[in-house]
């Protein structure tokens, strides 16, 4: 009875720490944990993002308002409508490995993505320990491309608990979700990065495919602060709706020569005096690159 009282009487800010159907647990801005009742017309609420709540004299409180989202990652459900996973990411952490090889395509898709969301990316290399055996030269140059573009690159080892505390300082601050191709570690980086919490670690096969194990989007608060949102709805989420715009802002090398070409709807492929064109023959673009930006323009 003290409780419910409790609940009318009171109301606040919190967080979508996971949701189970219509009912939400949120975080109150005093750290306690509340489960909510979510208002019929809140029936998109996702992991991360922040609410308005009221208490109730009976029963759970209830979420009354969706705060604005700085973003928000979707997925599309068994019926092909687009439902959120997790909102209000700060920073991707792309995952990818020497084993299975990275898939550099599924890692634009990634840095697109991430540029869509105005999130940071970190790209971890995980499996570093087979670097010498497994690394091409390919591999390699495709790699420091990316470097070369500016974006941050740990080199990590999950299974031997190797860079952790570097990934940890990385999200300090900020709310970060784990990506990546099937196989490469995500779970166990995720396992390191909560070793007080049951996320458990898929298996790879013999054909370097993995499985993910867990089901419900969950925010987890990180002793070394900031949060980490896990799920396999959030670890393998796709690049949706790619349009053109997207595409073409979503390579940064590409933005010092966007409006320098002859025509103002260029797509860089096969109309003369691109812009585009001449940095790559000029060498201001990798040529891999801008490959790989032609493959996906054809799926626009």
């Amino acid at each position: 009875m003290t409780e419910n009282i409790f609940q009318a009487a009171s109301s606040g800010i919190g967080q979508v720490i996971t949701r189970f159907g219509a009912d939400v647990l949120i975080e109150t801005a005093g750290g306690e944990l509340l489960r909510c009742t979510a208002r019929r017309k809140l029936d998109n609420l996702a992991c991360g993002d922040r609410v308005q709540w009221e208490g109730q004299a009976q029963g759970n409180a209830a979420v009354t308002a969706l705060l604005p989202r700085q973003n928000v990652l979707e997925r599309p459900d068994f019926r092909g409508r687009l439902r959120p996973v997790a909102a209000n990411i700060d920073l991707l952490i792309v995952v990818t490995s020497w084993q299975p090889a990275p898939l550099w395509e599924m890692l634009d898709r990634y840095l697109i993505a991430a540029n869509r969301l105005h999130a940071d990316v970190l790209l971890v290399m995980n499996k570093a320990d087979l670097r010498s055996t497994h690394a091409t030269a390919e591999a390699e140059a495709c790699l420091a491309e990316y470097v070369q573009m500016g974006c941050d690159v740990l080199h990590v080892a999950a299974d031997q608990n190797q860079g952790i505390a570097d990934i940890l300082a990385a999200i300090r601050g900020r709310t970060a979700i784990v990506v990546g191709q099937s196989g490469v570690g995500k779970s166990s980086i995720a396992t390191q990065l909560l070793p007080d919490t049951d996320i458990r670690v898929g298996s790879i096969s013999e054909t370097g495919e993995g499985r993910h194990t867990t089901t419900s989007a969950m925010l987890y608060r990180l002793p070394t602060g900031g949060a980490l949102i896990d799920s396999p709805g959030v670890r393998d989420f796709g690049l949706i709706g790619l349009d053109f715009a997207t595409l073409e802002t979503g390579f940064p090398e590409f933005r010092p020569f966007l409006g320098e070409c002859r025509f103002h709807n260029c797509s860089h492929n096969h109309e003369p005096g691109c812009a585009i064109k001449a940095a790559v023959s000029a060498g201001k673009i990798p040529p891999r690159r801008f490959a790989r930006y032609l493959s996906l323009l054809a799926t626009v």
